[in-house]
This record gives C-alpha cells, structure tokens and sequence, in this order.
C-alpha cells in the first residue's frame, strides 16, 4: 500500500517571523499607534522629524509637550515660529524646527490638512529625506517602503554581511531592506525592524539567540555580526574658540539678542558673542568684542560644546548692570529663559555665567549634548 504524501509546512518569511516577533515584543511609544489601530500621519511626520539624529529617550517629552500645544497640523502651522523655536529649544539641529513649521504651512494651507501618502509626494514637503519620507509612507499609510534608520542599518549590514561601510552602504541598504517589506502590513515591518535594532540587534553583544532572523543571517553564520555595520573613518573635526558676554540687569533679566534666520541655529536667541576663530582672544581683545562697554568679568572655566562638523569652546564674561544701556535685543527675565529659544549651546552659556553651571536648565542639558 503506498504511503500518503508527506505534507512539509512553509517555512515563513523573514517578514513573518518578525511581525511575530513584534507582535509579542513591540515598544509602546508616545507616537506609536496601539496595536491594530490606524496611524495618526501628523503624530507620524512629528515624530520622525524629533527622532532625525536624536534619541527617542530624548524626544519623549518634546514630543508630547508639542502635541499637547498644537494637537493638530493646522494649529502648529498657525502657531508663531519663535513659538516653535522656544518649545524645541535643546532638542538641537534647529534647522529641523524651521523646516517642521514650514512643512505645516504647507500641508495646512495647500494640501487641505492633509499629509502626501506616497513617499514621492513626502519627500516635497520641507525637511522631508528619503528614510523620513518611507517611514511616514509605511508607518501612516501601510505603504509598502523600507524605513532604514540607524537601527535597521545595523540589522541589515548584519543580516546580509554588507561589509561596504557607512554611509557608502546607505543605498545597497536601503535596497536590501525593501527587498523584505511585505505586501501587509510594511508600517508594523519597519518599526518592527527599528524595534530590532534597539533591542535586540544592538550595537555590542547583539542577542543573537533572541533573534527571529538568528538562523539565516549571513553576518552571524560568518561570525562577522558583532562589527557590523562598518563605519568609514570620521574626519578630526576643527576646534574653534571665542567669548559670550551675558549681561544681567538690577533685576536679573538677561540679555539676549537673535541670530539671522538663515546659517547656523538660524532664528535662535543667544547672549552678544565674539567671533569664533582657532584661538580664545586675549582679555583686552574681548572686551573690544563686547556689545557695550560695562564691568565685564571673565568666569573661571569654559564651556564646551559639539556641533556636528566642528567643537567650540567659549570663555564667558558676565556683567550686572544698575541701568539697562541703549541696545537692539530682548532682556529676559532668568525665570522665562527655560521657556526660551534658546539653543543647547546658548543655555550652557547662561547657566555659566549666572550660576557656573549650577542647575539652571540642567534638566535638558543632561539629555542632549549637540546642536
């Protein structure tokens, strides 16, 4: 009697294994929809434009704090810029807030209030790049693109062995990656790919043994994972140095004038500033620097900060003043600067001329550290 044909099951995809995985293991985030649930595309695009070159630990607060005072695209692309600047004020890379309030000037007035749900028509909203554009597309509107961040370089390079380094590999990466995204459910397989970097494939001691994808991925099978992604060699970035001068009035505001609204921390409030060049001017150099002439003293110490192509540190002088002279800026008064627009780099300054870097504004300086 013959036997029966044997039935062997499918193995599932690696698309399926992990949606499994996620399923079980996904992170709850201020931003992220519950399970199930559709997507809101403005909490989508806002966060992913918080989350561009900074953490999610970081974002959380600034996140909510933005939701909360414009709950809708409308009412952020109503909302005064310097409104906008102060509330992102320490999250860093200004130029993100320019281009978030302009993105929602756009979608507010000349696309109805709605977001573009293709990538393509993302991408012309300003501020918007290639990964930003595919996460919103996948993650808001179920479209089927790859959202490769830094986390999913990280499991790509490892998965497939792509031994290129960063940022030479970005494209093949990104190639790879959509190579995997789903026909269903693509914005629960990119976030479950970022959930897998950050917990799982992590950047030392990945935990491989965890891993839906452990059996067929090439950088583990080749004993390569744990120094994957290779990264090309980063260029010694310059160091520049100068002066702040942080004048207080008898009452304790302090001066701060605004930056031009283009170039570096565009529309930003700071304290007068020397030029930066290679080297600190001498103390009579300084003073000539000064926006006015006063009793400018200088604080013992420096402050140090990291931009992203180049270090600064700047020496401070303070001063405090009987009678406020004659001069363009804003005297702001020491218990509205927290509410400030006043960059990461900039509040550094203040809290070192008023108390030496004491615990003015140390609940966000502890949190990021570039602008």
């Amino acid at each position: 009697m013959p036997k029966p044909p044997r039935i062997t099951q499918k193995p599932a995809s690696p698309a399926a294994r992990l949606l499994s995985w996620y399923d079980l293991h996904r992170r709850e985030l201020p931003w992220r929809a519950r399970a199930g649930a559709t997507a809101d595309p403005y909490h989508v695009w806002l966060s992913e434009i918080m989350l561009q070159q900074t953490t999610v630990v970081a974002v959380a607060s600034y996140y909510r704090a933005f939701l909360a005072r414009w709950p809708t695209v409308d009412a952020l692309a109503a909302a005064p810029l310097d409104d906008v600047l102060a509330a992102w004020a320490g999250l860093g890379y200004y130029a993100r807030a320019r281009n978030l309030h302009r993105a929602a000037q756009v979608v507010a007035t000349e696309l109805g209030g709605k977001f573009p749900d293709t990538a393509e028509g993302l991408r012309k909203l300003p501020g918007v790049g290639p990964y930003t554009a595919g996460a919103i597309s996948a993650i808001a509107f179920d479209a089927r693109e790859a959202a490769v961040d830094a986390n999913a370089e990280r499991v790509l390079a490892r998965y497939f062995a792509v031994e290129e380094p960063l940022p030479i590999a970005k494209p093949k990466l990104r190639t790879l990656g959509q190579s995997l995204v789903p026909e269903k459910r693509a914005g629960d397989f990119a976030q479950a790919v970022m959930d897998l970097g950050s917990l799982i494939c992590t950047p030392r001691r990945p935990a491989c043994a965890n891993c839906p994808w452990t059996e067929d991925c090439v950088g583990r099978a080749r004993g390569i994972a744990e120094r994957l992604p290779l990264k090309a060699e980063r260029a010694v970035r310059p160091l520049r140095r100068g002066a702040a001068f942080v004048a207080s009035d008898a009452k304790g505001a302090v001066l701060l004038i605004k930056r031009a609204e283009n170039g570096l921390l565009g529309g930003m409030l700071q304290p007068p500033l020397g030029p930066w060049t290679e080297n600190f001017p001498s103390a009579k150099a300084a003073i000539s620097q000064a926006p006015f002439a006063a009793d400018w003293r200088k604080r013992a110490g420096i402050v140090r900060h990291g931009f992203t192509h180049f270090e600064l540190e700047i020496e401070v002088y303070s001063t405090t003043l009987s009678k406020r002279p004659k001069i363009e800026g804003r005297w702001v008064p020491q218990d509205e600067l927290r509410a400030a627009a006043l960059p990461t780099v900039m509040r550094k300054i203040v809290a070192h001329a008023l108390d030496e870097g004491g615990p003015l504004f140390s609940d966000r300086l502890s949190k990021i550290s570039r602008a």
